[in-house]
């Protein structure tokens, strides 16, 4: 197939460009660069043989849109474009509205007008908010606590009225946790700009020589070592969970939802001592107060992806951390030069 790529310069973006184009598909890639670069697409070229179209273009575009969907004529679409920050989201609301909600109308809009009605939607964890119990279920009801993942809700609802309302459309909605890691060429991997909002990149930092330490938000949580549990997945792992989406949508209209993840929670302090084992020497950490907002523990149930598309996480907590070592010591800037 051929497959536009919303965001396809971006982290997880760009490992499922190379992930596609290793299975054979043709893909052509929208982003505008915001946050990412270029060289991202370039490096996925090398590793892949062949090359990804590109179009330098901003989802709210929709004249560009219709360029595109024109000029490279894809069979579907894999939506990763939008901001993602949720700390920033609560400062700036309407940049977040604007670009994730209005910019996915915009593509929708474009989609429809082109004949183009399968989609794999990049959602989020975040929109099961603060009041539902883990594991976390794709029948439970959702409810985001914040602006981020409100517009992950939002889209969520958009594409699930748009698919009630017309049975050509294939949606997936992948409702995924936390992605780390790198691909294991450390070619690509995670480049955040500014301060990392993440743990994983944070560390890598740390360990790297660009940040003093670590700091740890929280430590007397009601979990075994009183840090935050979380759901860490590989990217490549995630990469791959996104193509088995597009497969199974060959085959099967409506609007469907997985989650995915590893099923099980990795503390901070426990992902702190993988990253020291795959760096080979101590990172320095600090325990600090808890951050507003942050919720003591969560994770998938991932079952469903499993039946429905015969995926789960294959990658451990120990590859993720030598892949993303590898990633941040080979590239100590990410894709600046050094």
């Amino acid at each position: 197939m051929r497959i536009l790529v919303t965001g396809g310069t971006g982290y997880i973006g760009s490992h499922t460009v190379l992930t596609l184009l290793e299975a054979g598909h043709d893909v052509v890639v929208v982003d505008n660069l915001v946050n990412s670069s270029p060289e991202a697409l370039r490096r996925v070229g090398e590793l892949a043989g062949r090359e990804a179209a590109f179009v330098e273009a901003d989802i709210t575009d929709e004249a560009a849109l219709d360029a595109a969907f024109s000029d490279h004529s894809p069979e579907a679409v894999i939506h990763f474009a939008g901001l993602k920050a949720v700390g920033e989201s609560v400062g700036i609301p309407l940049d977040y509205y604007h670009n994730n909600v209005a910019g996915t109308i915009s593509l929708l809009r474009s989609m429809d007008r082109h004949a183009v009605r399968t989609i794999v939607f990049s959602s989020s964890a975040t929109v099961y908010g603060e009041h539902n119990p883990t594991p976390y279920v794709e029948k439970m009801e959702i409810g985001a606590m914040n602006p981020y993942g409100r517009t992950k809700e939002q889209i969520e609802d958009i594409l699930s009225d748009l698919g009630a309302s017309d049975p050509r459309w294939r949606i997936a909605l992948l409702r995924y946790f936390n992605p780390v890691g790198a691909h294991p060429s450390g070619r690509i991997g995670e480049d955040p700009q500014g301060i990392p909002n993440n743990l994983v990149p944070f560390i890598a930092q740390v360990a790297v020589g660009r940040r003093e330490k670590l700091m740890v938000f929280g430590g007397d949580y009601d979990t075994p070592d009183g840090t935050c549990l979380r759901d860490y997945i590989h990217v490549v792992d995630l990469a791959e969970g996104h193509v088995a989406a597009l497969n199974y949508l060959t085959d099967h209209e409506g609007v469907h939802r997985w989650n995915l993840g590893s099923g099980t929670g990795t503390s901070v302090l426990e992902m702190h001592a993988a990253f020291e084992k795959a760096v080979g020497s101590p990172i320095p950490y600090e325990i600090a107060p808890r951050r507003p907002g942050d919720l003591p523990a969560f994770w998938a149930d991932p079952s469903a992806a499993l039946a429905d598309l015969g995926w789960s996480t294959v990658r451990t907590v120990e590859q993720m951390c030598e892949d993303h070592w590898r990633w941040q010591k080979n590239n100590p800037m990410g894709y600046a030069p050094s």
